[in-house]
């Protein structure tokens, strides 16, 4: 299987590179900057908003692409550079590579399509647990970058058959930063508040992606997931009532559960996080 990789030298994208050297997937990557992941068999340094650029990533073919490649929140660049940027990319990688004779693809989408991260004030979310129906409140130039990039891989779906499926990542990290963050949310849980007190190891992204190419489906697909509990030392349903004290409470989340409803990713690829604090 010969995959390409957008952002390959990212969080997520090296965990990825990973996951597929150790398949014998052949990697093609393509990275902003150097170095590249020492898994890749195939190296492009460039924009992926730039055609030529991934024309070139895509090399003598491939069979699937897993697009990375973003700027990943909206504080790293002028609204315009971070939508635009986004967007662009987006667009760019898949129609390049419907065009090359591509039918299967992965795309990072965000926890943060929901409006909550980055909002310039305090929001909530509509009920608990979040589901893939939510309501959202988008009030920044990185959550609507990532509701359009949605709506281009829906499209791309209905034009070329291309199969995509949208992950939803929560905040996604390797365990030191993981631990970093928990012991914040342990001392100021509402740091954390907006991101419903989630999480999620990068193996866990990176095994996600890997279903996420080789599961049989057909259509597009946008999917929430997370670890199975959350960071936060408090009970979900005790800090929901303290920093969401208005939102709906649908059904009980007993103990640390996360409040991040994964029942779609697991009936669409037979995905559950397993990299969890708690051990």
């Amino acid at each position: 299987m010969r995959v390409l990789v957008t952002g390959a030298n990212g969080n997520i994208g090296r965990a990825v590179c990973a996951r597929l050297a150790a398949e014998n997937a052949e990697v093609h990557a393509l990275v902003l900057d150097e170095p590249a992941p020492d898994t890749a068999a195939h190296t492009v340094v460039g924009n992926a908003g730039d055609p030529g650029t991934v024309r070139a990533a895509i090399g003598g073919g491939v069979d699937a692409v897993v697009h990375l490649a973003a700027i990943p929140s909206p504080d790293l660049g002028t609204p315009v550079e971070v939508f635009g940027g986004n967007t662009r990319a987006t667009f760019n990688v898949l129609e390049e590579c419907a065009q090359a004779g591509v039918r299967r693809a992965v795309i990072a989408s965000s926890y943060s399509i929901l409006g909550l991260r980055f909002a310039p004030r305090v929001l909530h979310p509509a009920y608990y647990p979040i589901d893939e129906a939510t309501p959202f409140q988008i009030e920044d130039a990185y959550s609507l970058s990532k509701q359009a990039d949605e709506a281009t891989a829906a499209m791309m779906h209905r034009r070329y058959g291309m199969d995509v499926v949208a992950l939803r990542f929560p905040y996604t990290a390797d365990w030191d930063a993981i631990r970093r963050t928990a012991e914040l949310c342990e001392r100021e849980p509402a740091k954390m508040a907006a991101d419903s007190w989630s999480y999620l190891h990068v193996d866990d992204a990176a095994e996600a992606v890997w279903l996420a190419l080789t599961r049989e489906l057909q259509g597009f697909h946008a999917v929430l997931l997370a670890a199975p509990t959350t960071m936060a030392a408090a009970s979900t349903v005790e800090l929901i009532r303290r920093y969401h004290g208005e939102t709906e409470l649908r059904e009980d989340i007993p103990g640390h559960r996360s409040p991040i409803d994964t029942t779609a990713i697991e009936r669409l690829l037979g995905f559950r996080a397993t990299r969890t604090l708690a051990g």
